[in-house]
């Protein structure tokens, strides 16, 4: 069974999308698989900015496909709301590594966060032939190097 612990810890890397009617369902709320497009959306705007975007990865051989996924879904998005997508960098192994998410929106009416969902995603390192590996030197201290960001104060 997966490890369901998904503590957000800083630094925590935060991006916003205003949900468009082509994510939504029938019944109005988004569906529950483009989460996993959010999640995505987080993970690899944390990488472009805080490490190195994933087509420098790719260009050096490098694929860090999705091995596992996990998604708690506690309220529902839906068309036009403003959801902020929080993304931290959870570990880092020798040939795997693990993100954790929070998917949020504001309510003016409560004045605060509402949780929409949470989850985490964990990576393999793998060369273009799908064999795993570990991560070169450059990459890891790419990543490693997301832990060493500063926080603007207000975030």
């Amino acid at each position: 069974m997966a490890d369901l612990h998904m503590k957000m810890t800083e630094p925590i890397f935060r991006v916003q999308y205003r949900v468009i009617y082509g994510d939504t369902d029938s019944g109005g709320l988004v569906y529950n698989a483009n989460y996993l497009r959010f999640v995505e959306m987080g993970r690899t705007e944390l990488m472009r900015n805080w490490a190195m975007p994933y087509s420098d990865m790719e260009r050096q051989g490098i694929i860090l496909p999705v091995t596992e996924s996990y998604l708690r879904y506690k309220a529902p998005a839906r068309y036009d709301d403003l959801i902020t997508i929080a993304t931290a960098l959870a570990e880092i192994k020798f040939v795997s590594l693990r993100f954790h998410y929070r998917i949020t929106r504001w309510e003016e009416e409560q004045n605060r966060e509402q949780l929409l969902a949470k989850g985490f995603t964990n990576h393999a390192c793998i060369n273009r032939q799908g064999k795993l590996m570990s991560f070169p030197d450059n990459i890891r201290e790419a990543i490693q190097g997301i832990w060493q960001q500063e926080m603007e104060p207000d975030k």
